[in-house]
């Protein structure tokens, strides 16, 4: 691969800083987590570790992530948007998974390393080359992610390690807590002088829905009463909260999954429905079939608290946890995806066992999404809009507030070398790297009324967004775009643009200068037109 070492940067500090005073930072990445999954962001599913640090920090209404997973994390890394690092598509220009970077977009540890800073990864990678290569000073990675309780595939500081057999205790959220938490002793034992980064990211609650029979039977029969109660029940709760004057989009009852699979369905049996058709028109065989795949994804999400809660144990009592940024999101919203991939699905195997491959589908991505519009893979509010719990005792004084300042994940190492009080980056002939279009949450974490962005832009898969403001223009693929005021109308329900053609024209038009600034970067020779 061809992204830069550390040899050939330069980093100037703000100001002189011992390094002991640096805080550290820890960055919680979820898989498909849906934007209401959490109790602080309106959700029924047991989650106390993750709303207690809600109520000693913040919470964003407005925070957005490229609604896909490796885009996310090539952004969340870099600070700039995927397509410019070209790990995402654009228009006529090939970008993604099989895409390197290009050498001016090192990752975050790259940029830490050289003012003291030691990094750990640990959980899901789907990054072009490998953590130990790119800044880390110890990694785990769990490669497979269509196996939760016997993994075939998983890496240690990039060394491949062997795989997990069938019949053990292993779980996958648990192994990376496990391995965060040794990291942390090891780094309290060995380098305690030294501040850190850690990188934890989950695999859950992507699919295959597998959980540890207790946290299954914790919300045994509880989704019964179907998508449509638990969707009015988190709105409602929104509303308590104060998030915004929750309007639930209405269900499109004929949006399906984002890719057909439809012999897949069939292996899943008659329970199984691709569509979120009103819970009363299905069978009681569906209805019992899709409570049970809600049951396995809350599981899911109840262990990975649980498995925070422990990480953030281990941070209490290193008598760090004062000093340390967390901040948790999501990659995406949840999915409305339906596949069978890994070991198949076994119609007579317990839902959430190794045995069964179950995933959320539409009905329930609908109601995780709450109370936004679409999935995973679009970029309506449904498939970008994510959690962002930031914790800081240390730094952010205002306990249990929420900030309703536009953010995005390129936002996340303007933010780490804010803190961090790293100042200008350069190439070791002085050149400056490209502008990152991210800028730092500090100013939002100390006022309400603080701005981060006046605008935002997106693009997967052919589908195209652009936020200005309270005005968000977007257009699945295919579509002609439409226009939506999203201070009223987060739900993306009222097409405003043939009533304001300026506004749709000037946000189009912003849209493709942003797209043409992103394909200038690529060199000339990498201009592949896609079929």
């Amino acid at each position: 691969m061809r992204c830069c070492g550390p040899i050939l940067w330069m980093i100037f500090p703000l100001a002189v800083v011992h390094s002991a005073e640096r805080p550290n930072i820890m960055v919680i990445l979820a898989d498909d987590l849906g934007y209401s999954d959490l109790g602080c962001y309106g959700g029924e599913i047991r989650t106390p570790n993750l709303d207690a640090l809600a109520s000693n920090g913040l919470r964003f209404t407005q925070f957005y992530n490229t609604a896909r997973c490796w885009p996310t994390r090539a952004a969340l890394l870099t600070g700039y948007y995927a397509q410019q690092v070209r790990r995402d598509s654009l228009p006529d220009l090939e970008g993604g998974t099989q895409r390197d970077r290009p050498n001016w977009a090192p990752l975050l540890p790259i940029m830490l390393k050289q003012i003291g800073y030691r990094s750990y990864h640990s959980g899901k990678w789907h990054i072009d080359g490998m953590p130990i290569k790119n800044g880390f000073d110890r990694s785990y990675i769990v490669r497979d992610h269509n196996r939760f309780f016997n993994p075939e595939h998983l890496v240690e500081d990039d060394v491949r390690i062997a795989p997990i057999p069938r019949g053990t205790d292993f779980y996958a959220s648990d192994a990376i807590a496990d391995h965060a938490v040794n990291c942390l002793r090891e780094h309290q034992q060995q380098h305690p002088d030294r501040p850190f980064f850690h990188f934890l990211a989950f695999t859950a609650p992507h699919f295959p829905l597998h959980a540890p029979a207790e946290d299954v039977a914790r919300y045994k029969d509880h989704y019964l009463k179907g998508w449509e109660y638990f969707r009015e029940a988190r709105a409602n709760q929104q509303r308590r909260i104060g998030f915004f004057s929750v309007q639930l989009s209405a269900v499109e009852r004929q949006l399906g999954p984002p890719y057909d699979f439809p012999t897949h369905v069939d292996i899943l049996g008659p329970g199984e429905v691709n569509r979120p058709f009103l819970w009363e028109s299905l069978t009681e065989q569906q209805r019992i079939f899709q409570a049970d795949k809600m049951t396995v994804h809350a599981a899911m999400i109840d262990r990975m608290d649980q498995q925070i809660g422990r990480v953030i144990d281990q941070l209490r009592a290193m008598r760090t946890l004062d000093n340390t940024l967390i901040l948790f999101l999501s990659d995406n919203g949840a999915s409305a995806e339906i596949m069978v991939r890994g070991d198949g699905h076994n119609p007579d195997a317990t839902p959430g066992s190794a045995d069964s491959y179950l995933c959320l589908g539409p009905g329930w991505s609908t109601m995780c999404n709450t109370p936004f519009r679409r999935h995973k893979t679009w970029v309506h509010e449904g498939g970008i809009s994510t959690p962002l719990i930031a914790h800081w005792p240390d730094g952010i004084q205002q306990k249990n507030e929420l900030r309703h300042a536009l953010g995005h994940v390129i936002d996340i190492v303007p933010t780490v070398l804010d803190i961090a009080e790293v100042g200008a980056i350069t190439d070791i002939d002085g050149t400056p790297v490209p502008t990152r279009p991210g800028n730092s949450l500090l100013p939002a974490f100390a006022s309400p009324n603080s701005e981060v962005h006046e605008s935002l832009w997106w693009m997967h898969e052919g589908h195209r967004a652009f936020r200005s403001g309270n005005w968000k223009l977007v257009a699945a693929k295919g579509d002609p775009w439409a226009l939506y005021n999203l201070a009223d109308d987060r739900g993306e329900q009222h097409d405003l643009s043939t009533r304001n053609p300026d506004i749709t024209e000037d946000l189009a038009s912003a849209w493709e200068i942003t797209a043409q600034e992103f394909r200038d970067l690529y060199p000339q020779e990498s201009v592949k037109v896609q079929q």
